[in-house]
């Protein structure tokens, strides 16, 4: 019986191999260095964006601009929040969060690569004023994710650049 199961797992194994499957890595830039401007010392968002660089084997973050090949330049890093829908009684039943980044991305000869572009992530989350602790918590691990989803996709938008 176990030698069954050993057989169907390795059966499984060289099938997933066979078909091209592969773990996601991390994306490739193509420039060495990058500065990241713009952020101010205490952003989530230029946390988040340094925790998703971090992991690109051929790029390294530089302080100064001098050193980099490529400029990521921050125009606008805002998290927002707002009521959606309220009870009979004029009370928040609702409220819509946003995260938003506004950047674009130029060489150390000042040629764009990314012109302006703006993301933006939102998401719904229902309040009562009951549980007021649990849903700034709550409000909180939202922003992150959206934080580090717009850090992702700003990556995958770096790797797109054709040098």
């Amino acid at each position: 019986m176990q030698r069954r199961a050993w057989l169907a797992a390795l059966a499984g194994a060289s099938a997933l191999a066979g078909c091209g499957f592969q773990l996601r890595r991390a994306p490739e830039l193509p420039f060495k260095t990058l500065h990241l401007a713009g952020f101010k010392p205490t952003s989530p968002m230029g946390v988040a964006l340094r925790r998703a660089l971090a992991g690109a084997p051929t790029t390294r973050l530089v302080e100064g601009r001098a050193q980099a090949e490529a400029i990521f330049e921050v125009l606008g890093d805002a998290d927002e929040k707002s009521v959606v829908a309220y009870t009979s009684s004029a009370q928040v039943r609702e409220l819509q969060l946003r995260s938003r980044l506004v950047f674009q991305l130029h060489s150390a000869s000042g040629r764009e690569l990314i012109g302006r572009t703006e993301i933006v992530q939102s998401r719904d989350m229902s309040y009562k004023e009951r549980d007021a602790l649990a849903k700034e918590q709550e409000e909180q691990l939202l922003y992150r994710a959206m934080q580090d989803d717009i850090a992702l996709q700003v990556v995958r938008r770096l790797a797109a650049i054709k040098p």
